[in-house]
Order: C-alpha cells, then sequence, then structure tokens
C-alpha cells in the first residue's frame, strides 16, 4: 500500500482498519474447544478455581497453510494494514498465525454453523452465505486470485506483483471488479479483512497482536481487571500498559 493509503481505494487507509477494527463484531469462534453450553438452575454457577484457563495457542509452524498460502496470506495482509509510523503491520504482529489457528479449528470447519443451505445469495446486511465453510473458502480462494493475476499480470501470481498492482488486485476484490472460479471474490475479501481486523486487535493468546502491540497503539487496557479510576478521564491517554487474558510477561513467577 503506497504510504497509509491503498491506491485501489482511496478511502480505505490505516486509521479506518484501526477503528473499524475496534467496533466490527467478531466472526470468529474464538476457541478451538467443541464444549456445549450448560443450562444452570437454581444454583450458584461459580466454585473458586474451577475456572477454564484460557489456552493460548500452539506454537511452531503453520497447522492449516502451505508454504505458499503462508506467503500469499502474509503478502495480503501487509497490504490491508502495513506497517508505518504509526507502528508494526498485520504481517508483524502474527496475523498470519492467528488465521491460521482459526481456519485449522472448529472455525474453518464451521463446526458450529448451519451450513445445509439454500444458497440464495445474500444481501449486504447478513452475515457469511458461502456454502464452503471458511477453510475450504480461503484455500479456493487463494487458488483463484492467483489465476486472475496470472491471466492479468503477464503469468505472475500474487505474491510476484509489486505493491501497487497488488493493490490494485485487492481494490478489484472489495469492490466485485474480480471475477475468480468458484469464488464470490467481493465476498472472499469481506470475510479476509474481517479477519486480518480481528488477527491485528485479539488477545494475543490467539496468536495475533504480537506483545500487545495494536493495544498499545490505540491505549486499550485489554483484560486488566478495574480501571474504573480511568472511566471518567474523557480525551486522556491511558497510563497504564496492557493485560493480555493471560496477564503480563513480568507478572509470571519465574521457576
Amino acid at each position: 500500500m503506497a504510504n497509509t493509503e491503498r491506491a485501489a481505494s482511496p478511502g480505505l487507509n490505516r486509521r479506518a482498519l484501526l477503528t473499524a477494527g475496534i467496533v466490527a463484531g467478531s466472526s470468529l469462534a474464538i476457541s478451538s474447544g467443541s464444549a456445549t453450553a450448560d443450562t444452570i438452575s437454581q444454583q450458584v454457577p461459580w466454585a473458586p478455581g474451577e475456572a477454564n484457563n484460557p489456552a493460548p495457542v500452539a506454537t511452531g509452524g503453520y497447522q492449516f497453510f502451505t508454504q505458499d498460502e503462508v506467503a500469499w496470506v502474509d503478502a495480503v495482509v501487509s497490504r490491508l494494514i502495513p506497517k508505518d509510523e504509526l507502528g508494526p503491520g498485520a504481517r508483524e504482529l502474527g496475523v498470519t498465525v492467528f488465521i491460521d489457528r482459526q481456519l485449522a479449528g472448529a472455525y474453518g470447519r464451521a463446526e458450529r454453523w448451519y451450513m445445509g443451505g439454500p444458497w440464495a445469495k445474500g444481501t449486504e446486511t447478513q452475515g457469511y452465505q458461502s456454502r464452503m465453510a471458511p477453510a475450504q473458502l480461503y484455500r479456493a480462494a487463494i487458488k483463484a486470485v492467483d489465476g486472475y493475476c496470472r491471466n492479468g499480470f503477464g503469468g505472475k501470481a500474487f505474491v510476484d506483483l509489486g505493491a501497487e498492482q497488488q493493490d490494485k488486485v485487492l481494490g478489484d476484490l472489495e469492490e466485485g471488479k474480480a471475477k475468480l472460479e468458484q469464488v464470490d471474490g467481493k465476498a472472499f475479501f469481506k470475510q479476509l479483512l474481517l479477519n486480518t481486523q480481528e488477527g491485528f486487535f485479539a488477545d494475543p493468546l490467539y496468536g495475533g497482536n504480537k506483545n500487545m502491540a495494536a493495544w498499545k497503539m490505540i491505549g486499550f487496557p485489554g483484560a486488566r481487571y478495574d480501571y474504573r479510576d480511568f472511566v471518567s478521564k474523557h480525551g486522556q491517554r491511558y497510563p497504564l500498559p496492557p493485560v493480555s487474558l493471560y496477564g503480563r510477561p513480568h507478572w509470571t513467577p519465574k521457576g
């Protein structure tokens, strides 16, 4: 993205993405577990020491993406939220890892969604409408976008294009101009952008937002237990560092 804006969509810039990411509803099932909800009646639903501790994502290699797909997603998220004078971008904060872990889990398989059709085209106000589960959609769309690029840019895949060309492709997807095989390009772009924002702002527990850098940029306190003393101080910078669901590194007891 040239400077802080995509040439294909002048209104979509980094500040807009940062703001949108705060208020956008999350589409991801941020838990990879399969537990169902319990109905509690006439009893206290809490007991000390019995809460489910949040489990950080597994470290190591990628669980869903191939190496070629990793390079593709890295390239795309780097254009959607690039690093600049405000701070690191989506790639630097581990958004590709975040998306990979989600697609490898229950969200990627759409385990908790109704996926039986009918498959009428949804409206702008409706949510996810594809007959493909998210993991299937990503795999098909990455291949289709590369095919679109090769047809329009002399046989080059997306990762081989220059920044302005990549922005042009993303703009075509966003505006519905890119006609892809077996995939709705506009719907995929919308999902990809949302997932990128989610990974950028999610708790580091889930693989993105390394070192809570995105929270630090916007002054978000994170999962801090109590910050009532600061609620009424409008327009003032929050003075304390953010806290993840698993605490802060310097709080962890050393063995």
